[in-house]
């Protein structure tokens, strides 16, 4: 166990006197019970703008465990002290970060802010009493090219976004891409979703925000295109072909890796396909331990399957890579790997020789498996995967 000495910065235009603030550092696990590295109310700031430096929690957390970190600023004059940030300043940062003095962003807007305009106001009989203050307010991040900011089926728009998160949050549904071939990324956001709700919920705000987020050490920064995307984000009788929120999430990640291809539209599959060795180092990036892999361009055999199943009895997280028609709902004749899907416990097999397995896929977490399947039809789209151990 160890206790760390943590602070970050203010950007303020106001005295650094009459500032104190509310600061609060905490992580949350896969059941929502949060664990705080730190709490302390109304404290000032310092001749530099900074947070006084403050000792944690005992905690054998790594240095690379993401948190979450709350400020909320006040004004404070002779008689009161009065709140002037109504919702909290949210941002996310590794342990090691928050202990060495890096919990800030070089971008003015993401880190706590509070500007107060400097003019000053003369009484109305000495005429002229108006003070032109200018407010600039950056570009949506995110605007779809066929369903502009302000349209009726904007997919971007606040409110449905937030809604979304807040669905991905409570686990009421999952990453799904629907009409875009991103099924890799589905994958890493679906146990990111899951292992740690607010670092997932973190970087979906960040990311409708300012178009980019950064977990850990990976890098989610999508490029213009990607942000501005064009084609059809809805089928003929209406329903979504991809939300808002996975096309931020699912296809800025994507993206954010392709160096030759840009992934500009839904329909853009050749962009989405995601390697072994991508998903293996976006996980690593985030934080995820790798413990094993056996992910291949072939068959992983009989002896990958029983190495991969033994660890899905020991609660570790599995992506496995499969050829689609392995599952329910497709009809593809293929042999060849084509779809991530993540293990939600072992591979059985039934009194009548058939295979099951729940399974996260296409935004849903269940027996997906065909009716019928036994050993051989299922090592034969069976390309082995990647093992990682939960994310703390």
């Amino acid at each position: 166990m160890s206790v760390y000495t943590v602070s970050t910065r203010i950007r303020s235009n106001v005295p650094p006197s009459y500032i104190v603030y509310d600061l609060y550092i905490y992580r949350m696990d896969s059941k929502h019970n949060k664990h705080i590295l730190l709490d302390v109310k109304q404290q000032p700031v310092t001749d530099t703008y900074e947070t006084q430096k403050h000792e944690t929690q005992d905690t054998d957390d790594a240095l690379m465990v993401i948190y979450i970190m709350e400020v909320t600023l006040y004004r404070k004059t002779m008689l009161t002290i009065t709140c002037v940030t109504p919702h909290p300043f949210v941002g996310m940062y590794t342990l090691e970060e928050l202990s060495t003095g890096k919990a800030y962003s070089s971008e003015k807007r993401e880190n706590p802010c509070f500007f107060v305009s400097m003019g000053t106001t003369r009484p109305v009989r000495e005429g002229k009493n108006t003070i032109p203050i200018n407010i600039m307010r950056p570009e949506r991040a995110f605007i779809a090219k066929e369903y502009p900011a302000g349209s009726l089926l904007d997919p971007f728009k606040k409110e449905a976004i937030n809604a979304q998160i807040k669905y991905r949050f409570n686990q009421l549904d999952y990453p799904n891409q629907m009409g875009a071939s991103v099924c890799g990324s589905a994958a890493f956001f679906y146990c990111l979703q899951v292992d740690r709700p607010d670092i997932y919920r973190q970087a979906a705000r960040e990311l409708w925000s300012y178009g980019k987020t950064r977990i850990g050490r990976l890098e989610v920064s999508p490029g213009i295109d990607c942000r501005h995307p064009s084609g059809k984000f809805y089928y003929d009788d209406g329903t979504p072909g991809i939300s808002g929120l996975d096309w931020m999430t699912l296809a800025g990640l994507v993206d954010s890796d392709n160096t030759f291809l840009d992934y500009d539209s839904i329909v853009s599959p050749v962009a989405g396909v995601t390697m072994w060795g991508t998903l293996s180092e976006w996980f690593e990036k985030a934080g995820y331990e790798k413990i094993f892999s056996n992910a291949g361009p072939v068959q992983a055999g009989m002896q990958g399957f029983i190495e991969l199943n033994s660890y899905a009895s020991k609660g570790y997280r599995i992506v496995a890579l499969i050829s689609d028609g392995l599952l329910k709902g497709s009809d593809s004749i293929l042999t060849i790997p084509s779809h991530w899907i993540v293990w939600e416990g072992c591979v059985h097999e039934d009194s009548n020789r058939n295979i099951t397995l729940r399974l996260f896929s296409w935004g849903t977490v269940d027996n997906q498996i065909k009716e019928n399947t036994d050993i051989s039809f299922f090592l034969n789209r069976f390309f082995g995967g990647l093992v990682f151990k939960p994310i703390k």
